[in-house]
């Protein structure tokens, strides 16, 4: 699928266009960019040929490079002024704790959480071939019901593999707990329930572009994972090597799950999961809020592509990391907006705060109430959406009925739902 590059050759006239400013512009330009050949040979730069060009760039780039060795496999990367500069902003919004407060009221903060991993989940799992509505998704979630299908099994195991992270974020990467986000991440979605938390025993394993039955990537030998695992779970705790921003460390390992593929099947959603799990270890605290996958979900073509690049071009990380830090800027701006969308609905809230006796969340389940006049709320889903104790949710729902504003209706002898009151319209206008 994609054009192999031409033969590079840095002789004294691609050298010297080193020390021609005119030149070197386009060639930032082009590096800040990291585009690949396919895009190059389109470029004109002061009346040079597409291979002169190209062969500028890959000088450049083999000037900045930095490597990084994997078992006897050497992968490059550079860190261009794109990749620096978007890592400054970052620090300051993502990790920097006094920014980030800006960004999400700390009263939000349970409920865009929720949000945020189910949004995660879903997105995740719809890329790799979850076929469900994102409402009819989230629903689910609320509403803690049972899977009922392959893809909504996908989502549920995406959602309980995110919460496992959240909850062992500063724990090591080892062998056997990456077998156990791969154990959670598959559950009952293989067809060989045997694969599910094991490493690949064949290399009847290929990465193939569907459309064309092309294979696009042939995975290390299965002989070689044990140790190329060590070798990422090494990389993954340890700070001895030379440094290495942690933006840029988590989207390698991100890359390397990917390329040694050490999965029958869920090599993807795992190798996202290890990506949050690394940036939350190393204090990039709002990456809980964003969502990765729905960014990548609406690019996947591009996704892939970062992959091939990299692997065509001599291991060069940087096509990777630079698609994936877009993503990353994409995420935080999707964040952002979402967030004004919602300061917009807490003023509608806050007039149902007004109403004697109602608490926040209260406020809240009288909103959707109003909103959506066909709602149906459980003590289950109002627990996981306000991340709030059995008890609580409740003791809320059934505040809520003894003032009239909602009725309980049996599901079975034991199960309840909550409904809108018929005299709902009539107390909220009083």
């Amino acid at each position: 699928m994609i054009e192999n590059t031409p033969t590079i050759t840095f002789d004294n006239s691609i050298v010297s266009n080193l020390n021609k400013p005119k030149i070197m512009a386009k060639i930032k330009e082009i590096n800040n960019n990291y585009l690949y050949w396919d895009k190059v040979k389109y470029k004109k730069v002061n009346g040079l040929s597409a291979e002169e060009i190209w062969n500028t760039v890959k000088l450049v780039r083999s000037i900045n490079y930095k490597q990084i060795k994997f078992s006897n496999v050497v992968f490059n990367y550079f860190n261009t002024d794109y990749i620096q500069k978007s890592l400054h902003e970052f620090d300051m919004n993502i990790g920097g704790y006094m920014g980030s407060q800006k960004i999400i009221p700390e009263s939000d903060k349970a409920r865009y959480l929720v949000s945020s991993i189910m949004e995660e989940a879903i997105s995740s799992s719809i890329m790799e071939g979850a076929n469900t509505t994102r409402k009819k998704a989230k629903d689910m979630l609320r509403k803690d019901t049972k899977p009922i299908n392959k893809s909504e099994q996908m989502i549920v195991n995406n959602y309980t593999t995110i919460k496992h992270i959240l909850k062992n974020k500063n724990e090591e990467l080892t062998p056997e707990n990456l077998l156990e986000i791969h154990q959670l991440m598959c559950k009952n979605t293989l067809k060989n329930e045997n694969e599910v938390g094991a490493f690949r025993t064949s290399n009847d394993i290929y990465v193939v572009n569907h459309s064309t039955s092309e294979v696009v990537h042939t995975p290390p030998d299965f002989v070689q994972i044990n140790k190329l695992i060590q070798e990422l779970c090494q990389f993954f705790n340890s700070e001895k090597e030379d440094f290495i921003h942690p933006i840029v460390k988590g989207i390698i390992i991100h890359f390397m799950i990917g390329w040694i593929h050490p999965f029958t099947d869920g090599n993807g959603r795992t190798a996202r999961a290890l990506f949050y799990w690394y940036l939350l270890k190393k204090g990039y605290w709002l990456t809980e809020y964003l969502s990765i996958s729905k960014i990548i979900q609406g690019s996947k073509n591009q996704y892939e592509k970062a992959y091939l690049y990299t692997e065509n071009d001599a291991n060069d990380l940087s096509y990777f990391i630079t698609y994936h830090i877009e993503v990353m800027h994409k995420a935080f701006e999707s964040l952002k907006n979402y967030i004004q969308e919602q300061q917009k609905d807490n003023l509608q809230i806050a007039s149902f705060i007004k109403i004697p006796n109602i608490n926040e969340r209260q406020a809240q389940i009288l909103k959707t109430l109003y909103d959506e006049p066909e709602c149906v709320f459980s003590v289950k889903e109002v627990q996981n959406r306000f991340s709030v104790a059995n008890y609580t949710a409740r003791v809320d729902l059934n505040n809520l009925v003894n003032m009239g504003f909602m009725e309980v209706i049996s599901v079975n002898k034991v199960k309840q739902n909550y409904i809108r009151s018929s005299k709902f319209n009539e107390l909220i206008k009083n």
